[in-house]
């Protein structure tokens, strides 16, 4: 693999000392891009985007192409897990993904198969390896799962869901069937990830999306639980360097105390804790990414700048900031705004790293 360029990014998730602080975005390669588009149509779907290594590897690139990022992350979905459990993951228009089994009983979870991910899940792995060869060092590559929690939410329901009735129904009446389901799902991400760094990903992200969902004892028990035992499993060293991890569960800032026990080395955050807040609790345990509300970025580029430096002022100085959206980029964002965004990332930052 050639030698890493560019890296701030890992530095800053260490703790370690930077010229600048560090930016990328979730969903940075995505529809808000009119080449992502065009990709996607040559692909013929989403799916079909995902499990092609060099058109997965030109849409990783895309956004590398246009911003200043200080990271890539490997384009695939987080539901490609239980796709290869065999639920037969689908897309409707408009409405998200779907699974055409669904997940109810004791009897569903025991039948569940544990996927190998070196051959289950080839073409994701094929695509890591791509993407490094063809980033050739410009910076790092961040690879990522969902949750056990968020996979299992999705598994339950059958696709999205507003009231998670399914599932919170199982977790009241039926816990020890909930917990076998998390378990192997657990078993499950961490070979996933541990395949992902194996062929070239330098860091990894556990999205807990609907971990925010839970109450306090309930995401401690369903969902921190079982991060935690991903962090415990994961290889964290590779090419001679350090692979860290970042956890991020959205609407989850009550709970950063406890997350940053759990053995990531970052927390991601939303916007709807203040980094300042957050940096004052949990003192130098980890490091934190985050947290522009991405609807800032439907401002002028005065309000960008503003929002940036204000996100700046309140994280200060010293080490351990990665800069991010709060959640994806919304897709209908101009793709000149990202621009104003990431430079201005990257300017206001140096005196803050003196």
């Amino acid at each position: 693999m050639a030698e890493l360029k560019n890296d701030r990014f890992l530095r800053a998730l260490m703790r370690e000392p930077v010229d600048v602080t560090p930016v990328w975005m979730m969903r940075q390669a995505g529809r808000y891009l009119p080449e992502y588009r065009a990709t996607r149509a040559q692909a013929g779907d989403f799916l079909s985007l995902c499990k092609n290594r060099d058109l997965a590897c030109e849409v990783t690139i895309q956004p590398l192409e246009r911003y200043d990022l200080d990271a890539a992350i490997l384009f695939s979905d987080i539901l490609t897990i239980p796709d290869a459990m065999g639920l037969g993951l689908y897309f409707e228009v408009g409405e998200g993904p779907k699974f055409k089994k669904v997940i109810r009983t004791e009897a569903d979870v025991d039948a569940l198969p544990v996927p190998k991910s070196a051959s289950d899940l080839d073409y994701v792995m094929n695509a890591v390896k791509t993407i490094r060869s063809e980033l050739n060092g410009r910076v790092p590559l961040i690879g990522f799962s969902g949750s056990p929690w968020t996979l299992a939410t999705y598994m339950v329901e059958g696709g999205s869901s507003k009231d998670f009735r399914h599932i919170k129904k199982m977790m009241y009446a039926t816990p020890e069937v909930l917990h076998q389901l998390l378990d192997k799902l657990a078993q499950s991400v961490t070979d996933y990830l541990n395949e992902q760094i194996r062929s070239g990903a330098q860091a990894v992200q556990i999205f807990d999306t609907w971990g925010g969902a839970l109450s306090g004892p309930m995401y401690q028990e369903f969902s921190l639980k079982y991060m935690q035992k991903i962090a415990n499993g994961l290889i964290r060293e590779n090419e001679g360097r350090k692979v860290p991890l970042i956890m991020f569960t959205k609407n989850g800032g009550q709970w950063l105390e406890a997350m940053a026990e759990a053995g990531a080395d970052a927390l991601g955050l939303d916007w709807t804790t203040n980094i300042d807040d957050a940096r004052a609790r949990i003192g130098d345990k980890v490091a934190l990414q985050g947290n522009m509300d991405p609807s800032v970025l439907y401002g002028t580029p005065e309000r960008i700048r503003a929002e940036v430096a204000d996100i700046l002022a309140r994280y200060g100085s010293g080490p351990g900031h990665i800069f991010n959206l709060g959640h994806g980029i919304h897709q209908f964002v101009d793709p000149a705004q990202p621009k104003i965004f990431v430079d201005a990332v990257h300017e206001l930052s140096a005196q803050y790293h003196v």
